[in-house]
């Protein structure tokens, strides 16, 4: 079986009529908690080739991987852009906190917690099948002080009141399992998004670029983002990763950036500089300085 490696998360494909009209429930005219359906999710299964197990919710779709002599390691490329946010952002600082909407194969959750030794990591995740996946096939391990894995709707963590303004740094990859773009894609969930982070804070994002969901995401993501919003260059079998950004205004000469990704890469093992390289060459206007 060729395995297909895109990127959905959430298997919540019954539920989509309740989790698509953001928007009316937003202006007062949705409905009560009541008449949201029950979710029901597709299999979480397993495949595993060449030393890499592989979840996929009953279908080719590839929702996560795991390279079994590295199980602490980002396997995929996109997923390791999802980290770019380390070029602004330092998860040194005291009181950094790391949230991951979607939990896939928990290598995002993972990484942040293995390497980020002061940083509080969140994962929030709908299917609890996944969830015990995560700790079961993927090495997850169980909460402590810094790790929380929330059985939530990604949609209801960012609106809880609670959480706003307390996220330095927000990964977001929620689809279904037929990944036709994002479960959670309106103007009120993004800005939603933005209203979680703090200031400075960066929203990593995956998207697909070669599905018709991907024009309008961008559209909606800037609009909650003031256009502040950067793209990488497609991967996989279109997947494309956007970054938003929260708070003061960036204006940084690549070098400086490029001498940011070398501290990340020496420390992380991640391919930093090669997504400075991307950034610059994907951005309009931004080829000189970045400013944004």
């Amino acid at each position: 079986m060729t395995l297909l490696k895109r990127k959905s998360i959430e298997a919540v494909a019954s539920r989509r009529p309740a989790r698509g009209n953001r928007e009316s429930r937003q202006s007062g005219h949705g409905f009560d908690d009541e008449s949201r359906m029950t979710p029901r999710f597709a299999p979480v299964t397993f495949s595993e080739m060449d030393g890499v197990r592989y979840l996929h919710f009953g279908t080719e779709w590839v929702q996560g991987a795991m390279r079994l002599r590295k199980p602490d390691a980002i396997e995929l490329e996109y997923a390791q852009q999802m980290m770019a946010w380390l070029l602004f952002q330092s998860p040194s600082a005291e009181g950094f906190h790391v949230a991951q909407l979607g939990l896939g194969a928990a290598a995002l959750t993972k990484f942040c917690h293995r390497y980020f030794g002061k940083a509080k990591v969140t994962a929030v995740e709908l299917n609890p099948a996944v969830i015990i996946a995560g700790r079961s096939m993927f090495g997850l391990r169980e909460d402590d002080a810094r790790l929380t894995v929330r059985e939530q709707d990604a949609w209801d963590f960012v609106m809880d009141g609670a959480n706003t303004a307390s996220i330095d740094a927000l990964q977001v990859d929620l689809y279904d399992a037929t990944a036709r773009g994002p479960v959670l894609d309106t103007t009120a969930f993004y800005n939603a998004c933005r209203r979680v982070l703090k200031a400075p804070g960066v929203m990593t994002i995956n998207l697909f670029g070669d599905h018709e969901s991907f024009p309008k995401n961008i559209v909606r993501i800037c609009d909650a983002f003031d256009n502040r919003v950067l793209v990488f260059p497609e991967v996989h079998d279109g997947n494309i990763i956007a970054m938003a950004f929260n708070g003061p205004r960036i204006d940084v000469s690549w070098d400086t950036i490029e001498a940011r990704a070398a501290v990340v890469e020496a420390t992380t093992k991640l391919p930093a500089k090669d997504w400075v390289k991307k950034l610059r060459e994907a951005n309009a206007r931004q080829e000189g300085r970045l400013v944004i």
